[in-house]
Formats: structure tokens, C-alpha cells, sequence
């Protein structure tokens, strides 16, 4: 199956500690509290106590600041920054589904949606998080994230983005995924795409490559370069454009070298004039 990127401790129905949340926890609680108090933040503690703590470690610190001060951390982090900067605070102060959640949201406000985001979060993901994503959200938002997305999306990325949505991934089973049967999926792939006389069938595309647990994809990566040539990122990056292109070179890369391909995608993200800051944040 696809990695998971929440921590386990996410995915615990008691999502107390056994052992309470310590000393250290505390410690930075009345840290930022007192670097929030009176005119201004200071943006270099709270940095200190958020950006250097893993998923769970910050979701103690929201749990526990709002145990201790009766605000919630996210709220304070709006309050005292602005900007980006102040984005990235709360979304640091968020519990890591949340954050996804409140990301989505973010996603589809003005005019269009921002398909990188979508994509980033929703593809490649292990069929467990992609049902957590669907329950939060409608939780937090009280609204079915997969009709907001049939609303937002339209064409290929549509076709893509719901084949991921449907949580269908197939655990790997070596007696199924065969060494026979990624050069079967190989070939179904190039008859699909490049060998396909007139246009490219990417529906058929998409559903092989959602549906392959990691290890079979890999092999059908092998198979494919072995009998034509090329690898099948370079495959698609020949029959597909845009964001249909990048997003599934994404899932493949989140099938195969996950990390690689979260910063690849955030080296794309600050390319150029500007820099997409709501992708570089969900990324970090």
C-alpha cells in the first residue's frame, strides 16, 4: 500500500497520551503565551516551539495550549501574524488532518481552484487517509468533500483526482502482482497511450495506476522501460500536458520515491516569478 503520512498516533481513537503530554509541552505553551502577550508576536519563539516539532508533538501543543490558556493555538497564531507567514503559523498549530482539510477549503475559494493543491493532497495517498480526509472535512466543514470536488474539477484532472478519492488501491499480493502481470499492465499502459492510434485513453490509464499497490507499480515501471525504452514518468511526460501531466507523475512519484516527489514539488512551487505558497505550505 501507499505510505501513510500521518503519524499512528493520529490514527488512535483516544488520542489522549498515556503518559500526558510533559514537561516539555508545557514549557512551550507558556513560551509562546508569553511571547504573544502585548503589542505584537514574537515570531522567532513561536518558530522555535512549532517549526522544529514532528505531527505529533505539535498536535500536543495545540491540545495542551488550549487546555492551559482557553484559546485555541490556531486562533492565536491568526491573531498575532498576517501574511503567509501567519498561514503557515496556523496551519503549523493545526493537527495534521486538519491541516489537509483546511487546505482543501483553501483551495477552492475565488475563481477556480487551485489543482495543485487538490492534487498534492488527494493523490498517492494510502486508501486509510484518503477515507480520514473524507471524514474531516465533512466534520470540520459539514460539507461532502467529493460533490465540492465534482463542482471544482473538470475533464481528465476530474477523472484522475476521483480515481484516488475512491480509496481503491489493491494491497500488494505477490501471487496477483506478478512479474507477468505488470508486463500485462506494461503493455495495457502503451495501448492505452502511445500505441493507441488516435487520441490517449486516460481513463483506462488512471485506473491502472490507482488501483497498483507500490510494489506492482515499480514493476510495471520496470517491465515498461525494458520492452520500450523509457521509464513510465517519461511515458507520461510525453502523452499527457499541464496539470493532468504533473499529477500523475505525482502519483506514480508518491507510489515509488514519496519524499523525492514532495520536494520536487516544492522546488516547482518557487520556480519562476512568485511562488505558489499555498502548495510549498502543505508541503512543509
Amino acid at each position: 500500500m501507499s505510505i501513510d503520512l500521518y503519524p499512528p498516533f493520529i490514527k488512535q481513537d483516544d488520542l489522549s497520551p498515556d503518559e500526558g503530554f510533559g514537561a516539555e509541552i508545557d514549557e512551550d505553551c507558556e513560551m509562546i503565551n508569553g511571547a504573544t502577550k502585548g503589542f505584537g508576536g514574537d515570531p522567532d519563539t513561536c518558530i522555535a516551539c512549532l517549526g522544529a516539532k514532528d505531527a505529533v508533538e505539535r498536535w500536543k501543543l495545540s491540545r495542551r495550549y488550549e487546555e492551559l490558556y482557553d484559546k485555541p493555538l490556531t486562533k492565536l497564531m491568526k491573531d498575532e501574524f498576517s501574511g503567509d507567514f501567519g498561514r503557515a503559523m496556523k496551519m503549523l498549530a493545526m493537527p495534521i488532518d486538519e491541516a489537509e482539510c483546511y487546505m482543501l477549503k483553501k483551495a477552492f475559494e475565488g475563481l477556480g481552484c487551485n489543482v495543485k493543491v487538490v492534487y498534492s493532497i488527494l493523490v498517492g495517498r494510502s486508501n486509510d487517509e484518503i477515507n480520514r480526509i473524507k471524514k474531516n472535512y465533512y466534520k470540520l466543514y459539514t460539507k461532502d468533500l467529493g460533490k465540492q470536488l465534482a463542482s471544482e474539477l473538470h475533464g481528465d484532472m476530474e477523472r484522475l483526482v476521483f480515481n484516488c478519492f475512491q480509496g481503491g488501491e489493491e494491497a500488494y499480493d505477490p501471487q496477483h502482482h506478478t512479474e507477468e502481470k505488470a508486463m500485462e499492465d506494461a503493455d495495457e499502459i502503451y495501448e492505452k497511450g502511445q500505441g493507441k492510434f488516435f487520441g490517449t485513453d486516460e481513463k483506462g490509464i488512471f485506473k491502472i495506476l490507482c488501483a497498483s499497490p507500490p510494489e506492482h507499480i515499480a514493476n510495471i515501471d520496470k517491465a515498461y522501460a525494458e520492452k520500450r525504452g523509457y521509464t513510465l514518468t517519461k511515458a507520461m511526460e510525453k502523452e499527457l500536458s499541464g496539470n493532468v501531466r504533473d499529477a500523475t507523475i505525482y502519483l506514480i512519484g508518491m507510489k515509488t520515491n514519496p519524499y523525492a516527489s514532495a520536494a520536487a514539488m516544492v522546488k516547482e512551487a518557487c520556480r519562476g516569478l512568485g511562488t505558489d505558497e499555498l502548495v510549498s505550505l502543505f508541503l512543509l
